[in-house]
């Protein structure tokens, strides 16, 4: 970490200074249930450019944007009756939505990657809540890791990744969903699960009162419409090799339910514990600089999510 960046407590003065940092165009790794926050003012250009330098992230990759509640959301974005209905089923929680941006939103279009959508959520960490309301606006806030990297659920993890490059971390503990929000878009007329995340998708699609589609076939992958699309992502540097049921010659193995392996994300096959342990334990096997192995996990609920980071995490790169 750079004698620059600063450590701070969730504390109502230091989160007072975070939100400075905010104000003045700087960089602010924050907590939120999902994974931490790379965060800069989503209304600021030169700032949100910040965020793609500091993360070696490619500029057709759109962000999230942040909101404290729904109305600043609807400031930003155009909501219709179906947005929010799951808005107001699930926010402040997990779930991003892409809606048609507003005019006159103020919104950076660097934020967007020049798309005429723009992804939001409203964050349920307390901690992140109150930096928002500090701040008093909205931030952009990817992942706080190298771009393509895996993602972080701790300070620590940030400060191994991207300390050099920031004002301020709010170290608030470990990430407790442990995988980032699910985002929900719309194509066709239809509801499209564009990235599985901390919500399931079966609770959504039974909020909605109808499946969720997958996104069209043709989307272009060099330009996604949310983030998380790209085909490798959340990726160790060391090889990842799936749907181990035992370790090959020097492997590091993730287990999971009655695969018990070096570590593992949950030994009783909880879905909810092998999500929040999911990045710490690709962390944590990956400063081994051994090979990785990873046990089965069910395709179903959070499994959905957890297999969606996983097979990213493993593509060729």
């Amino acid at each position: 970490m750079s004698p620059e960046t600063r450590l701070l407590a969730p504390e109502a003065e230091q989160i007072a200074y975070a939100a400075m940092m905010l104000a003045q165009g700087r960089l602010v790794a924050m907590p939120t249930e999902t994974v931490y926050g790379l965060a800069a003012d989503a209304r600021n250009g030169q700032a949100v450019a910040g965020i793609y330098a500091a993360k070696g992230r490619p500029s057709f990759n759109p962000l999230i944007v942040h909101a404290p509640d729904l109305a600043t959301a609807e400031r930003i974005g155009i909501f219709d009756d179906a947005a929010r209905r799951l808005a107001a089923a699930f926010w402040p929680g997990a779930l991003t939505l892409v809606v048609p941006l507003r005019g006159g939103s103020g919104i950076a279009s660097i934020v967007t990657a020049g798309l005429d959508t723009v992804a939001i959520r409203v964050p349920a960490h307390p901690v992140a809540q109150d930096l928002l309301y500090a701040f008093g606006g909205v931030v952009a806030a990817p992942s706080a890791n190298p771009s393509g990297r895996i993602s972080p659920t701790t300070a620590q993890h940030v400060m191994d990744g991207l300390g050099d490059r920031l004002a301020a971390i709010i170290d608030a503990g470990p990430c407790q969903v442990g995988v980032e929000s699910t985002i929900i878009g719309r194509q066709g007329g239809k509801h499209v699960l564009l990235r599985p995340g901390g919500l399931p998708a079966e609770t959504i699609a039974d909020c909605l009162g109808e499946p969720l589609a997958s996104p069209a076939a043709n989307a272009d992958p060099q330009r996604p419409e949310a983030p998380g699309m790209l085909s490798s992502h959340y990726a160790p540097g060391a090889p990842l090799r799936l749907n181990a049921r035992e370790a090959e010659s020097g492997e590091f193995l993730i287990g999971f339910g009655d695969i018990p392996g070096d570590t593992s994300l949950s030994a009783s096959g909880d879905l909810v514990e092998a999500a929040s342990r999911l990045f710490d334990a690709l962390h944590r096997a990956d400063a081994t600089g051994r090979p990785i192995a990873m046990a089965p996990v069910p395709d179903h609920g959070l499994g959905r999510a957890i297999n969606d980071r996983l097979r990213r995490a493993a593509a060729p790169r």
